[in-house]
């Protein structure tokens, strides 16, 4: 297995001392190297990246910032020479946090939870059904596809309503609705992402799920009437 991955730092030095890790790992395949998150930003639009070794400090929009905007966002390992922001980059759902200078067994062990969590994406049980994979409380979870109801806007988060529970978890809507499967969801509201397979009646102002009500967009219901008709 073998991981399509990028490196982002403003520092020339820096950025030339984890090309030569990646370079000579087995597992790594080095796509493109940036100086800015605004290069990163248009590289990743061609490429095809796994993951994305990220620096933090970086001028105009830094590591963090970069992130927000991405819509399908890569595998990252925060790479920076702080220890103030590791929490932070925990909350991002980061792969691992490398402190610099980095050795090669630290390196090297940073890749290995990249490829284990590569392996867990690609996992597709086909009794089970379809999948994401989602951080909620801390944990990495499972959630099939098929058990979702609907996602809700909270803030800097997302509640994500399944036929067993909810998770929130730290997404944008825009984010989380790039992740989900096309032609099974639709975005019936700004704060509402409704599975149209729940969907059980409408009228011009609610759809209903069970026995809850989500608001529907005047704009939308055009719109869910014709995805309803194509599933």
């Amino acid at each position: 297995m073998t991981l399509n991955c990028v490196v982002v730092d403003d520092s020339a030095i820096q950025r030339l001392s984890i090309v030569k890790l990646v370079e000579n790992h087995p597992s790594l395949n080095l796509i493109a190297e940036y100086s800015s998150a605004l290069e990163t930003k248009n590289g990743l639009n061609t490429h095809q990246v796994d993951l994305i070794f990220l620096d933090i400090e970086m001028p105009v929009l830094n590591g963090f910032e970069l992130l927000d905007v991405l819509n399908n966002k890569p595998q990252i390992i925060f790479v920076t020479g702080k220890t103030e922001y590791a929490f932070k980059a925990f909350n991002y759902d980061a792969t691992d946090y490398l402190h610099k200078p980095i050795t090669r067994e630290r390196f090297n062990t940073s890749v290995d939870k990249a490829l284990e969590q590569h392996r867990l994406t690609l996992d597709f049980n086909e009794e089970e059904g379809e999948h994401i994979f989602v951080k909620s409380n801390l944990k990495k979870r499972k959630v099939y596809i098929k058990d979702i109801k609907w996602i809700e806007a909270l803030g800097d988060y997302v509640k994500l309503v399944t036929e067993e529970n909810s998770l929130v978890v730290l997404s944008t809507m825009k984010s989380f609705e790039a992740e989900l499967p096309e032609g099974k969801f639709l975005r019936i509201h700004k704060s509402y992402i409704v599975n149209l397979d729940k969907i059980d009646r409408f009228n011009s102002k609610n759809v209903e799920v069970g026995a809850y009500e989500i608001p529907l967009s005047r704009n939308k219901k055009t719109q869910l009437v014709d995805a309803l008709n194509n599933i």
